[in-house]
């Protein structure tokens, strides 16, 4: 199995969630492999059950697979953490201060690791404070070049803006895309996303030179009833990737 991501045109792809291992094909067939389908740790009881049900989607997507914290959960920092060294996925999403321990327990540098931080509300700044404690006291405000810099040091490779809440933090989130570009940093906007927003979210990266983006589109595309991501849906998506990296 690879830990290659397989990029559209080598900058972009999707990031989505999926309940099970069918679901998770047609996800992968929908976006002509170019997506990476998020299977939760919080839905498992053990680091065990975890790994034995992920190796599963491993398989069946030649291991495209995306190590959820659910809900950015920073309370599943370290299970995320002993998963992933287990089973070597693809993708990892992490808290920000979690980042350099998850990137030591891989032993290797190809997966990709984001680091999650936050909107401050205030624009060209980032909160780094989004641990399981360090997120119970004042929120840290750090300049986002600073905090990529970080992020490098600790092994990141991206960094996950969440939650964007949709466009309600687009001028702190195009700082971020202005600064991903200048340090060469792959970006992960989360929050919010959905088929009609996510063009401009996108674009906006791309325009401001982001050599990578991998936008998570989360519950806006999944069936209530089925709780599964609708692949009519990643296809829809699909093509504003294949317009925006014509």
């Amino acid at each position: 199995m690879t830990l290659d991501v397989k990029y559209l045109n080598d900058r972009l792809a999707l990031n989505v969630l999926t309940n099970s291992v069918e679901n998770a094909q047609a996800l992968v067939e929908a976006a002509e492999g170019h997506v990476l389908v998020g299977v939760l740790s919080k839905n498992y009881p053990t680091v065990e059950a975890a790994v034995e049900d992920m190796k599963r989607y491993q398989s069946a997507t030649d291991n495209a697979i995306s190590v959820g914290l659910g809900a950015g959960d920073p309370g599943q920092w370290k299970m995320v953490a002993q998963i992933s060294e287990i089973i070597q996925p693809q993708h990892i999403n992490q808290m920000f201060t979690a980042t350099g321990y998850t990137r030591g327990l891989l032993g290797q540098d190809q997966t990709i690791v984001n680091s999650l931080v936050s909107p401050s509300g205030k624009v060209g700044y980032v909160n780094v404070a989004t641990g399981i404690k360090s997120r119970e006291e004042e929120v840290a405000l750090v300049p986002i070049r600073t905090a990529i810099r970080m992020m490098q040091e600790m092994g990141a490779s991206s960094i996950k803006f969440f939650p964007m809440n949709g466009l309600s933090t687009f001028e702190e989130y195009k700082a971020v895309c202005e600064a991903c570009a200048e340090y060469d940093f792959m970006l992960e906007p989360t929050g919010g996303l959905d088929l009609e927003n996510f063009e401009i979210v996108v674009k906006t990266a791309l325009d401001a030179g982001v050599k990578r983006v991998i936008p998570h589109v989360y519950s806006s595309i999944i069936d209530p009833e089925t709780g599964a991501t609708r692949p009519e849906d990643v296809a829809t998506l699909y093509a504003i990737m294949k317009k925006l990296t014509q």
